[in-house]
């Protein structure tokens, strides 16, 4: 099953995507203001082109693992999002992604990617 997933941020949203069997994970690309209609409609298009069957965003939870602010600007990216296209949208715990990454916003949706992979493959 392709994957996209999305390292999503106001002014920046990294975008991976899996191969067609869901077992890697590669970045892709960047989508700016993706909150604007304009920077929205390009990650739709982006999204579009890759024909995935799931999106996975990754959930920025603190520390603890509690939702602060960043994250409840995230679950409201994700309803819109969900509302806007027919494929299957989840969130992933994407602690630590930015940091494995060195702020790189794609390669940090393509680390956060392959740990839901991998998550999933051990669920099966």
């Amino acid at each position: 099953m392709k994957v996209l997933a999305l390292d999503f941020g106001a002014a920046r949203t990294g975008v991976a995507v899996s191969d067609p069997t869901g077992t890697v994970a590669r970045p892709l690309t960047t989508v700016q203001a993706a909150l604007t209609d304009a920077g929205f409609a390009r990650l739709l298009a982006v999204i579009s082109a890759e024909e995935p069957e799931a999106i996975v965003v990754g959930m920025p939870l603190t520390l603890r693992g509690a939702h602060g602010e960043q994250a409840q600007e995230t679950a409201a990216f994700v309803e819109r999002l969900r509302a806007a296209c027919t494929i299957p949208v989840e969130t992933y715990d994407e602690r630590f992604t930015s940091v494995l990454a060195g702020g790189d916003d794609a390669r940090a949706a393509a680390h956060l990617l392959a740990g839901y992979l991998e998550w999933q493959s051990a669920r099966r």
